[in-house]
C-alpha cells in the first residue's frame, strides 16, 4: 500500500491541536534597468490594483526591481506578465539572473501558522518605516543533506539565532521563502533582510558568514539586489 503524502504546511500545536494549512505565499522578484524616472511606473503599479513593492536598485542608477506576491503562482503569469509586457515596464531592459522566487514555508513550531505563512513576509515589505531591502538566492552543498538531522538542527539554530537577534534589536526582519524546483538556478531558498536603514542589513549579512553554514556548507550565494523601496502596496493600504 502505498503511503498517502501530506503536503500541507505543518505549525505548532494550538488549542491542543497542530495547526495545518494548504496555503503559502509565493513571492517574485524581477529587475529592470533603462529607468530615468519612476514615476510612470509607479501610476502603472497603482492602477493595475495589485500589491508589491518598487525598489530603486542602489547599485544601478538605472535600475529597479519589482517584488510581488500571491497564493496563486498563476497570478505571476496571469497578472504580473501582462504588467511588465505593457507600458511603461515594456520599454525597459530585463535582467533575469536577478529573477528570485521562493514560497513561505513552516519549521512545525510556529505559533500563529496562518500568520507566518500569508502574512508575516507582506507584512515586513510594505512597511514604510523599513524600505531598505538586500534579496539574494541560496543553494547549500549536497553534504548538508547528507547529515544527521541533529546535527542540521544545530547548524541552522546558529544560523538563527544571529537572524534573531537582529531581529530583537530592531535592526532587519527577514523573509525566508523555499525556491525548489521553481528556480531557474536550481538554488534552495531566497532571503530578503528588511531594514530602516541599508547598514545593519550588511553587517547581518557579516555576522552570518562565520556560521558554519555558510562558510563551511554553501555552495552558493547571490547574485544580491539592493534597493530602497519607492513604492509599497498592500491591500487596504495607501501607496507609499
Amino acid at each position: 500500500m502505498v503511503e498517502q503524502l501530506d503536503l500541507r504546511e505543518k505549525g505548532g500545536v494550538r488549542g491542543g491541536v497542530q495547526q495545518t494549512s494548504d496555503r503559502r505565499l509565493f513571492m517574485q522578484l524581477i529587475a529592470f534597468h533603462g529607468v530615468s524616472d519612476c514615476g510612470p511606473l509607479v501610476d502603472a503599479l497603482e492602477a493595475s490594483g495589485i500589491e508589491g513593492v518598487l525598489y530603486e536598485d542602489a547599485n544601478d542608477p538605472r535600475g529597479v526591481a519589482l517584488l510581488t506576491w500571491s497564493d496563486d503562482p498563476s497570478f505571476f503569469i496571469d497578472r504580473v506578465r501582462t504588467i511588465v509586457n505593457d507600458d511603461p515596464f515594456f520599454e525597459l531592459d530585463f535582467k533575469p539572473d536577478y529573477t528570485m522566487m521562493g514560497r513561505t514555508y513552516a519549521l512545525g513550531h510556529e505559533p500563529n501558522l496562518e500568520d507566518w505563512l500569508m502574512d508575516r513576509s507582506r507584512n515586513a515589505v510594505t512597511d514604510p518605516e523599513w524600505p531598505w531591502a538586500v534579496w539574494y538566492p541560496l543553494r547549500r552543498k549536497g553534504a548538508f543533506n547528507a547529515l544527521p538531522a541533529e546535527e542540521q538542527t544545530a547548524i541552522l539554530r546558529e544560523h538563527g539565532t544571529i537572524g534573531h537577534s537582529f531581529g530583537t534589536a530592531g535592526f532587519a526582519k527577514d523573509v525566508r521563502l523555499a525556491s525548489f524546483g521553481i528556480d531557474r538556478d536550481d538554488n534552495d531558498f531566497v532571503i530578503g533582510l528588511i531594514g530602516k536603514e541599508l547598514f545593519p542589513l550588511s553587517a547581518c549579512v557579516q555576522a552570518m558568514r562565520k556560521t558554519r553554514q555558510t562558510s563551511s556548507l554553501m555552495e552558493k550565494m547571490g547574485p544580491f539586489f539592493i534597493g530602497r523601496a519607492v513604492w509599497q502596496k498592500a491591500h487596504g493600504e495607501e501607496a507609499e
